[in-house]
Order: structure tokens, then sequence, then C-alpha cells
């Protein structure tokens, strides 16, 4: 163990007794939060235009201020692009995020001062929490890696401009950074398949103990390790134990990935996103992701069920309650008031605050009145692999409307890792577990609405092709996992296994 492990035992002690404390005045930091907020937000032109002086609590706060999509805040981060100052937070941002958008095209998220280090403390938080709980502090004398965007930044308005993971390698702390790889030079390289070879190069030969990013990358980089090397990616890194990982839900992934490094290695999962880092597991045995409260950002929750009505319930987090799935709204020190990230969570406690993401409150199906939501599909799909012993790569679900004189179904896109004896018996277990979560569509298929799903195989490689054939392969891109269109479906119609 070198001197970076032992000094990261007092640290991460240290972090994580403050965790603990702020578990136990969750809602007293919301509280806090909001007074700054409003009171911060006074002197902007957002605040001014919604009569903040005469906010004195949440009540007054909703009236003020609607639920708001990108869209919505665009003005606003026009004026900022033109040169204002004071438009949504105080001064002018320290970066833009850049993002895509399914309706907004490219979205431009404002990072301030004051909420950067809510992006770079939130990811040191959940290793100072397993570090404590585990007794694991090994892993910071190895080499990390999080495949991430490039860290080249653009200038609009003067305000250095680029992918979130490329703002936040920025801020590595110095004392990481002989640990962490790839190259700054091999981050750089946006085509994907030339930077995943570098990548490959580069960390081959070390001592890798720590690897990170969302689940389908972190599998094209260790079926790239595998083939060069031709071993497991546990034995070609030995002292390998923590994967750190976010953007998807894990469990479609989980099996393929532990396959592909032979062994079980801890698992951490976060919750961040160009608007916040919103939560991160801190237990290894507990149900859910903690919830950030004291970190800028100041959270609602909408039923989902009523975030397109025009006068949704909103809740602080005092009044939230566990096993209902709610729309998530944050207001924040980067500028965001009452905006609707798009991400659905349930909550597993409220003591301490953990919660789990459940899907996107634009991707759901419910073409024929089911609406089924991402957490539903996962759980069936996660389900059958199990119990037939399949593999599952990637995979997508969009409504199949028939014509008149047939029954409409819903189509599953699905490139196999291993594929299962009897696809026919794979759709059955599939439909059998998601007309157990959802009762909507269990009345339509036992009322002949809909005929059981069908099951389509895409080659191998199929949904890399297709994002490369769309220009979002690699960085944080991924597939939906459902669609209330056929317009991926289509897409993939050329990837299908003959």
């Amino acid at each position: 163990m070198n001197i970076k492990s032992l000094l990261a035992r007092p640290f991460a002690g240290y972090i994580a007794r403050q965790i603990r404390k702020g578990m136990e005045s969750a809602v007293a930091d919301q509280d806090s939060i909001f007074r700054n907020l409003t009171t911060v937000g006074k002197k902007t032109v957002f605040g001014k235009d919604h009569g903040f002086a005469d906010i004195k609590t949440y009540d007054d706060f909703k009236k003020a201020v609607p639920i708001r999509d990108y869209e919505a805040l665009k003005p606003y981060i026009e004026q900022i692009k033109q040169g204002k100052h004071n438009v949504l937070w105080k001064g002018k941002p320290i970066y833009f995020a850049k993002t895509s958008g399914t309706t907004s095209g490219v979205k431009y998220i404002p990072i301030t001062k004051d909420s950067i280090p809510n992006h770079i403390n939130s990811a040191r938080n959940a290793l100072a929490c397993y570090m404590v709980e585990t007794g694991n502090y090994g892993f910071p004398s190895g080499k990390v890696i999080f495949l991430s965007g490039s860290p080249e930044l653009e200038r609009i308005a003067d305000i250095p401009t680029g992918r979130l993971s490329g703002i936040v390698n920025h801020h590595v702390p110095q004392y990481l950074r002989t640990n962490q790889l790839p190259s700054y030079e091999t981050n750089c390289i946006e085509d994907w398949e030339s930077k995943l070879d570098r990548i490959v190069a580069e960390t081959i030969q070390q001592n890798m103990t720590l690897i990170s990013g969302i689940p389908p990358w972190m599998q094209m980089y260790f079926d790239r390790l595998t083939e060069k090397s031709g071993k497991k990616v546990g034995e070609l890194f030995p002292n390998f134990n923590v994967l750190v990982h976010g953007g998807v839900n894990f469990e479609p992934y989980r099996q393929r990935l532990f396959d592909a490094i032979g062994r079980k290695v801890d698992t951490i999962e976060t919750f961040p996103a160009s608007e916040g880092f919103f939560a991160f597991q801190d237990s290894q045995s507990e149900e859910g992701l903690l919830l950030n409260t004291n970190s800028g950002i100041f959270y609602e929750f909408v039923p989902a069920h009523e975030i397109e009505s025009e006068n949704p319930a909103r809740l602080p987090l005092s009044e939230v309650k566990t096993g209902v799935n709610y729309a998530l709204i944050v207001n924040s020190n980067a500028g965001l008031w009452g905006y609707n990230i798009g991400d659905t969570v349930r909550f597993v406690s409220t003591n301490p605050y953990r919660l789990v993401v459940t899907g996107r409150t634009k991707q759901f199906i419910s073409a024929f009145g089911e609406h089924v939501i991402a957490e539903e599909v996962e759980y069936a799909i996660t389900e059958a692999a199990t119990h037939l012993e399949a593999g599952i790569a990637e995979f997508s679900v969009a409504p199949f409307i028939a014509p008149d004189e047939g029954q409409s179904f819903h189509q599953w896109w699905i490139e196999f890792d291993k594929m299962p004896h009897d696809v026919n018996a794979f759709a059955d277990k599939i439909d059998e577990a998601l007309r157990q979560k959802n009762v909507y569509y269990d009345d339509l298929i036992s009322g002949n609405i809909l005929r059981r799903l069908q099951i389509v195989p895409v080659r191998q490689g199929g949904f890399i092709e297709y994002l490369k054939s769309i220009g979002k392969l690699g960085g944080q891109n991924k597939v939906p996992r459902l669609s209330n269109d056929r317009r991926v479906a289509e897409g993939l119609e050329p990837y299908r296994l003959n």
C-alpha cells in the first residue's frame, strides 16, 4: 500500500462522517438551500422576471416559478451567450455543459463557480463511503480510468464549453493526476473506435484498480481488451476491484460485464447529469442511491403521472413517500429554476433519503394506454435472461401498430451476447414479468387488445453500428430503451439478425 492509500484512510473517514451527519439534517439542509437560492436569485434577470422579491415561502415560489424544460429556459441561455451577466445566477457561468436533447437539439447547461463543487465532490464522496464501509483503501495506489468525452473545450461567449465528462476532467485533483488514464491526448480523440484502440494500448500493461464509465462503453472496452490479450479482464488486471457506473440501469449489463471480468468486483452506482450530480451509492449493503441533499440543489418531486398536467402537484423532499414514481425537478446554484431534468425516481427509503432511477419522463411506451416505463422493461428482460441463461448486450423496445385486421404489439429489438435456447420461451418470460409489473399492460394482453410481444434479434455489434450510423458512437451516448414511435426500430432494421 503506497502513501496515497495510507492518506486515503483518514480523509475518507472525515468525508464519510460528514455524509452521515448530512443524512440527519437532509430536510433542514434543503430548507437552507432554498432560502439561499431565492435570496441570490432576487438579483438576477430571471429572479426579477419572476418576482423573487416577493417570495417568502415554498408555496410563493411554486406560484411564481413554473416547471420548465430546456426550451422554456433557452431565452435566458441566449442572453448569457450574448455576454450578459446575472441572468440565471450571479455573474456568468464558468462553463457550459454541452449535451444533446431529444427535442431541443444541442443544449447548453450552465455550470457556475458555486455549482462546480457538486460535480467534483460527489464522486469523491461515493468513493469515500465505499472505502470506509469495505476497508478497501488500496485502489488509489493503482491506475484509474474514466471512459469519458473529450476534455477539449470550445468557447461560446468566452465561456469554455464541452461535454460534462470533459469539463470534470479538468478538475481531477492533482494527487490523482498521476493515477489517471488514458492520457489527455488520447481523451481528446473524437473518433470513438480510434480512441478505444489507444485506450487499450495505454492501459493493457498497467496496474488498473478502478474502472469507471457507462456500462455499454465499459463493455466495449472489456471486449477489446480480451480481443487483444486473450485474457479475461480480471486476469489481465489482478488488482482491479472497483467498477463505478452510471448513466443507464446496470442490471441488464451486470452479468455480461462480470463474465468479461471473470470474477466479481465491487460496484458503485452514481447519478450524474449535466444539470447536477444528484445521488450516489453510499453503501454496498443498502438498496438505492443517497440523494445529494446539501450540494447547492433544491429538489422538487412531481408524481410522474402528473408531469404533463397543467397544474401538477409539486412536493419538497419532506413530503415524498417510498414506492411512488416521481419526476425530478431541480433548482440550483447553476441557475436552473423549476427545471425538469427528464428523469424519474422512486424512493426506497426516507431515513436516509435513498432512491432508484426508474426511467425518463419522455422514454416510455403508451401507444395503447399501457404507460410502460424503463424500470419495468429492464426488470422483465433481466428476469428472462436469468431464468433462461441468456446474455443481453443491448436492447430497445418500440410499439408496432398493426393494420385494422391484426393485433398490435410491443417489438423488442435485442442484441444477445448469448442466445437463449428458445426465443419464444424468452419472449413468454419477458411478457410474464412485464404483466406482473404493469397492470395496464396485463389488461391489454388479457383483453386481446395487444398480442404477446415480438422479439427481433439484432446481429452482434448491431447497436454499435446503428449509433455509428447516426453519429452517436462513444461518449455518453446510448440507445433509448423505450420509444413511442418507430424511429429507433427503423434505424435498427439493417442490423436485424437474418
